[in-house]
């Protein structure tokens, strides 16, 4: 089984298959880990090119990435030196990829189209259901590879044919979308730490649903920071949500400020088409209910 983790996932490198693309007449070698000598272009490198494309500068694209901007550029810098050629043209109002940038991302996404057809049984989810989801994978005996990701890339690769079946934690995104089929696994509950009118907001789990409570209730608040990172939102000193399961894995035990029974939400299992995997995988889940 494969697992990968995206943060940033337009463009799908699958840099643990491509060894080799060509770029012009030239063979550019690629590989997931940092290079230390060597001219080969590393997974960071590619991840900094795309988010400055979808983000349109370099601050915006380090920001997504939760990196620093010096280190994004370095990374930008690093690919140039392998190729020789600039990839991004700089100005007052952002940056843009030069044609040879535009280029190489081109041949990265060709060549992993080349290979969406040879991918086995895809299933993606976020680190909320992550654990669940590994155990069944091994009971119910299914080829997989395994995205982890937040609920709306997840979507994406699903509608996108990179994913066969999801894990979704907020299926309010779901509900209007004729196109899939759903059908519930478990139910969760959040817990709500409640330091005043400053949020931070988690990137997994049911989050629109937490804030949908405080709605209701009329509560004032302002969501003023997000982070991908369970340890980083415990430590940042504002309100935040978060499941009630990554605490419990992690043996940790907060008192929570709301009844986690009036935060808590459906897991569904979406797909496009009902299969043979997708009906052992979602069978092993309820079994687990």
């Amino acid at each position: 089984m494969v697992v990968r983790y995206i943060h940033s996932a337009p463009l799908r490198t699958r840099l643990q298959l491509i060894s080799v693309i060509r770029y012009h007449d030239v063979e550019l070698n690629i590989r997931p880990s940092a290079a230390s000598g060597g001219r080969r272009i590393t997974d960071r490198q590619i991840q900094v090119l795309n988010a400055v494309n979808e983000h349109g500068s370099m601050n915006a694209a380090a920001t997504a990435l939760g990196i620093s901007p010096p280190v994004a550029h370095r990374h930008i810098k690093e690919l140039e030196d392998i190729i020789g050629e600039f990839v991004l043209r700089t100005s007052p109002r952002g940056s843009k990829l030069t044609e040879c940038g535009t280029s190489l991302l081109e041949s990265l996404r060709s060549a992993d189209e080349r290979l969406s057809d040879e991918r086995r049984f895809t299933v993606a989810c976020s680190p909320v259901t992550e654990e669940l989801l590994m155990s069944a994978i091994s009971s119910a005996n299914v080829d997989t590879d395994l995205l982890i990701s937040d609920d709306i890339v997840n979507l994406r690769s699903l509608r996108k044919n990179e994913a066969d079946l999801v894990i979704l934690d907020d299926p309010v995104h779901v509900f209007d979308d004729d196109s899939l089929q759903w059908q519930e696994i478990a139910q969760m509950g959040m817990v709500h730490v409640d330091k005043g009118e400053s949020y931070i907001r988690y990137r997994y789990g049911a989050q629109r649903i937490a804030f949908r409570h405080l709605d209701s209730l009329g509560k004032r608040y302002s969501i003023d920071a997000e982070t991908l990172s369970l340890n980083d939102l415990m430590d940042s000193g504002k309100s935040f949500f978060v499941d009630e399961v990554l605490l419990m894995r992690k043996g940790i035990r907060i008192h929570s400020s709301t009844d986690p029974a009036l935060l808590k939400h459906s897991i569904l299992a979406v797909y496009r088409e009902q299969t043979e995997d997708t009906d052992k995988l979602i069978a092993e889940l309820m079994r687990r209910r």
